[in-house]
């Protein structure tokens, strides 16, 4: 078993390439494909922030585009998602540490509606917990999302995750209260194996 505070590898070579996909950093080139997801009312309903505007883009690209190296609590490896017959922009996804001394991680996504019911956020998804799992050794890998993001918790559960918290009434969310779930998987789960000695 892996001793806790103690990830296998710090870094990932990119591409992660999927069947169908390929998990990437992300580019210069991004700029119009992440502005046209995150500034879509219906993409960010279940978001903190508001749609974006053209002149918040170029900052959020930058923050896209960080390093992905994993150091400490907090840090997160942020991928863009397209589609490998065509290079189309999916969306994007992210696998976060929580926590080191625990190895404890977080995934989380988002997609453009155009993609939806394809099954392409369960193949970038599935991706993600493999790295989380495999390589970088994580013991368990968490994600949250409203209660009435529906798609995102069914998402959740054919992954193989379980309903660990229901958080009623948690947060003042865009003028009313918000619900939560939490979802999670452990590695041995994940793998079907135990944990590597």
């Amino acid at each position: 078993m892996m001793r806790p505070g103690v990830l296998k590898n710090r870094t990932v070579d990119l591409p992660v390439l999927t069947e169908r996909l390929c998990l990437r950093a992300y580019r210069d080139d991004d700029l119009e494909d992440l502005f046209r997801l995150r500034s879509n009312p219906d993409v960010v309903e279940f978001l903190y922030g508001e749609p974006m505007t053209r002149e918040e883009a170029p900052a959020a690209l930058a923050r896209h585009m960080t390093a992905p190296l994993f150091d400490a609590d907090g840090d997160e490896l942020k991928l863009a998602v397209e589609r490998k017959s065509d290079g189309a922009y999916l969306g994007n996804l992210k696998l976060q540490i929580l926590s080191i001394e625990y190895l404890q991680g977080e995934i989380g996504y988002v997609f453009d509606p155009r993609y939806h019911g394809k099954g392409y956020a369960r193949e970038a998804a599935m991706a993600a917990l493999d790295l989380g799992f495999r390589h970088f050794g994580m013991h368990r890998i968490s994600a949250h999302c409203d209660v009435r993001n529906t798609a995102s918790w069914r998402l959740m559960q054919k992954l193989g995750m379980r309903r660990e918290a229901h958080f009623r009434e948690s947060e003042f969310f865009k003028g009313a209260w918000a619900e939560d779930f939490i979802y999670a998987i452990l590695a041995r789960e994940w793998t079907g194996i135990p944990e590597a000695e």
